[in-house]
């Protein structure tokens, strides 16, 4: 098993210059296994994600069978596309998360940065907090991840 896998979280803190200070074990990992380019983008706009470019990469690359015709494929380029950039965790370890994800996400002063296997997922502090009472793990959540051999 791959020890060096993104997990735990860390509280963190967003500059006003909208420049994330990554957690020192995250940026450890990141720079190890990745090196300091990353994708710093959102699905959806509710959160943060930071993928390191080689696995940005590869996501791309998956994306890249779907067909040019796929709304979903469109829609999710748009998305993602909007909201992120490139960037490059600099020597004192910040990243500058994008003014528009800064502005919809509420990613700003203190925020959660949360390890999600080979990415990182930075939430709004009190935005986190509301999912995590307001969104529990169901009996169907666990019976999917069973099926799955979770």
């Amino acid at each position: 098993m791959d020890v060096n896998v993104l997990m735990g979280h860390a509280p963190a803190k967003v500059d006003d210059k909208g420049r994330l200070k990554v957690p020192t074990g995250f940026r450890r990992i990141i720079e190890e296994k990745y090196g300091l380019d990353c994708f710093i983008t959102s699905f959806e706009g509710e959160r943060a994600m930071i993928f390191p470019l080689a696995v940005w990469y590869d996501l791309q690359a998956r994306l890249a069978k779907v067909p040019s015709t796929s709304q979903a494929k469109a829609k999710f380029l748009e998305r993602v596309n909007y909201f992120g950039q490139i960037g490059t965790i600099d020597a004192q370890g910040r990243l500058l998360v994008p003014s528009i994800l800064r502005s919809v996400a509420g990613i700003a002063g203190d925020v959660v940065v949360i390890g999600n296997q080979d990415h990182l997922i930075v939430w709004n502090e009190e935005r986190i907090g509301r999912r995590m009472t307001d969104e529990p793990m169901t009996p169907d959540d666990y019976k999917e991840l069973e099926l799955h051999g979770v």
